[in-house]
């Protein structure tokens, strides 16, 4: 048995990292252009309104980009499309260069090659720790057909759950 007092920050990592999770790419309409950053931490706040909510450290070089925006787009990445989470992973300027995406509505960057879309109107930013958790009214769902199931993120790496019932 391990130690249950241990709750640093590189042990909760590692104890979060075996929850398996969903894989999402947020992009938003920066400053200086298309923004998007891969990320895990999406979940439903409530159907009626819509509601969603994703996470973003305080650290992340996105931060202050994504707070600032009125509207972000959540694309759910199915086990196909692993080249857009690897894309929005990377530190790289332009991770954009390459990918098929066009400006949608209200010129929120946007992409097709994904399971689903919510297109989101930012309501909240909520302070939580380390993390901003941004909340935001889905004004926009667009869903897509992807026979090959999610792609998941766990143990630190992506695989993929083939949409059979457990």
């Amino acid at each position: 048995m391990s130690d249950c007092l241990d709750l640093s920050p590189a042990r909760m990592r590692q104890a979060l990292g075996r929850y398996a999770t969903g894989v999402t790419v947020v992009t938003a309409a920066g400053a200086q252009g298309p923004i998007g950053m891969t990320v895990n931490s999406f979940a439903s706040v409530s159907l009626d309104p819509p509601l969603v909510l994703w996470s973003l450290r305080r650290a992340s070089l996105l931060h202050a980009e994504f707070v600032a925006r009125p509207a972000f787009a959540v694309h759910v990445l199915g086990a196909s499309h692993r080249h857009l989470a690897r894309a929005f992973a990377q530190t790289a300027e332009d991770r954009y260069a390459g990918l098929d995406w066009y400006p949608g509505h209200d010129g929120l960057p946007v992409f097709d090659d994904c399971v689903a879309r919510f297109e989101c109107a930012t309501r909240q930013v909520l302070d939580a720790g380390d993390h901003a958790i941004l909340i935001g009214e889905v004004l926009r769902l667009h869903l897509y057909d992807d026979e090959a199931g999610a792609l998941v993120f766990c143990n630190g790496a992506f695989s993929t759950h083939g949409g059979v019932p457990a």
